[in-house]
């Protein structure tokens, strides 16, 4: 991606697609894209806010998420950027979680980020643009009741570092480990597996600037891996 030409303008014309961009996470990057003059696109199963051009896409279809990417890309005359923001979870044990649910989180969590940018990559290769793929602490460190997830996550590590080797001087890779967030994740969930009273969660808004420092790094400068996290996070290190 080209240099920023001030602060403000960081990705000024830049088009991100962002998958997941309707909520949480995925919608502070859709914001932070925009207030640094770039053009953010959404793949989701639900509308983004504010009218963002998007593709309603259920990304546990993987097929069905290689096309939303190619119609937003071409519909964008383009892509200079993509971040798989996208990420769902069912917490329990191996033998509790039905077999379609556990496999729908490695779908949505790993397969639908490499489908994605498999579909993009011409694109991506056309700019020399730049993809941010989004894990977790729990790609780094593993716990009970959360074998999808640590699968998925544990995953998106190595895929993208190996990405990151295919692609280099071609096309930017950054690895982005968030550790707990104050989005919607957690909806839902019994309360045991619900962060506690006590928890300390990162403001997702401050997950995308960083992002947004990965995206807007100088040609030929990379930033290859990014742990976000509270200062008193516990699932890191």
């Amino acid at each position: 991606m080209n240099s920023p030409t001030n602060a403000g303008q960081a990705l000024a014309g830049q088009r991100v697609l962002v998958t997941g961009g309707a909520s949480g996470l995925g919608a502070a990057l859709v914001d932070a894209v925009r207030d640094a003059g770039g053009k953010p696109y959404v793949l989701d199963v639900r509308e983004p806010a504010d009218g963002v051009p998007a593709v309603a896409v259920d990304l546990s279809d993987t097929r069905a998420a290689e096309r939303a990417a190619v119609e937003l890309a071409e519909h964008a005359g383009g892509l200079d950027a993509v971040v798989t923001a996208a990420g769902i979870d069912l917490p329990g044990r191996l033998a509790d979680v039905p077999g379609p649910d556990w496999e729908r989180v490695v779908q949505v969590d790993l397969l639908a980020p490499a489908a994605v940018i498999r579909a993009c990559l011409p694109y991506l290769l056309a700019t020399h643009g730049h993809v941010v793929t989004v894990a977790s602490t729990l790609g780094l460190r593993a716990l009970s009741d959360a074998t999808a997830y640590c699968a998925a996550k544990f995953g998106m590590v190595g895929f993208t570092r190996s990405l990151a080797v295919e692609l280099a001087g071609r096309v930017g890779v950054t690895l982005l480990v968030p550790g707990g967030m104050r989005t919607g994740f957690f909806d839902g969930r019994t309360e045991q597996y619900k962060p506690g009273p006590d928890a300390v969660l990162n403001d997702p808004a401050n997950v995308a600037r960083a992002a947004l420092f990965a995206l807007s790094q100088p040609a030929g400068c990379a930033v290859r891996e990014l742990v976000i996290t509270p200062d008193v996070e516990p699932s890191y290190p």
